[in-house]
């Protein structure tokens, strides 16, 4: 099995739309009308949801009617969100297709078809063309990506020049060895974390210039502890990203806070740019 299979089963399992409409009909939400809002407490599937894309986005110089690319863009809400902020353009490009699947099909519910358009492909090999975007991000992507240069300098390539890059991700932390399960992965298996000084490095050696790292570290702890606390309580809302992580999401969500207690794990928040 390749790695990108590895990857992309583990993260699309099941019916992901169907199980986001179950959970909005349980809601009573009517998809006639549907908006942005609606969908963020499950669409941004990655840790601290809505928070942690609005965060980046604050740090993101986009511009009304400029081209993002949105690499790893799961279903899709970080996309919507940023081209509904900005009035901007998204493309987005991730390696589960049950994902797209559902990212389309979310998009056409909101009539954002205009804005956002996403597809199948993997970020070590983007389908685009030179000097193409205004802006890239990718939001806990490349954990699970094994080749990290040829990534970082395919992210390069389709950015126009003096484009941003951003990118958030669970770095490895000094004592490494993270406990697992964690949303990234069951046992290991697919894991590729680096520390935010390796990163650094790989960026600059790939031709990335101005990298600002902000550690987000604390954030997440509080982020993952606030959901263990709901679960726990039996209070966790019908519409939620633990709908889409099975039986170990409580367990993950544990281990994902433990591993940076522990010093395990380094979670950061980077932006820079591709020289002009």
């Amino acid at each position: 099995m390749t790695n990108e299979k590895v990857i992309a089963d583990h993260w699309g399992r099941g019916d992901v739309f169907g199980l986001i409409i179950s959970a909005l009909d349980k809601m009573s939400k009517p998809l006639n009308g549907l908006t942005v809002e609606d969908l963020a407490p499950v669409d941004h599937f990655h840790a601290r949801g809505l928070c942690a894309t609005s965060e980046l986005a604050d740090q993101l110089p986009i511009k009304a009617g400029q081209q993002i690319l949105d690499i790893g863009c799961g279903l899709g809400g970080p996309a919507r969100y940023i081209a509904k902020r900005f009035r901007c353009n998204v493309n987005g490009v991730d390696i589960t297709e049950s994902f797209v699947e559902a990212a389309n099909k979310l998009t056409t519910l909101l009539r954002m078809e205009l804005q956002v358009k996403i597809e199948h492909g993997d970020g070590q090999r983007l389908p685009y063309p030179d000097s193409h975007f205004d802006g890239a991000y990718a939001q806990h992507v490349t954990m699970n990506v094994p080749d990290r240069r040829r990534f970082f300098m395919e992210a390069k390539r389709v950015l126009k020049p003096g484009a941003f890059f951003a990118l958030t991700e669970h770095g490895l932390g000094p004592k490494g060895d993270p406990y697992s399960p964690v949303p990234w992965s069951i046992d290991g298996t697919g894991a590729y974390l680096m520390t935010p000084s390796e990163t650094r490095s790989i960026l600059e050696k790939t031709g990335f210039q101005a990298i600002v790292i902000e550690d987000t570290g604390a954030k997440y702890v509080a982020g993952y502890r606030t959901v263990i606390e709901r679960a726990d309580n039996g209070d966790l809302p019908p519409l939620g990203i633990h709908i889409l992580m099975g039986e170990s999401a409580l367990q993950n969500l544990r281990n994902a806070a433990r591993n940076i207690e522990e010093c395990r794990t380094h979670p950061i928040q980077l932006v820079c740019r591709k020289p002009r």
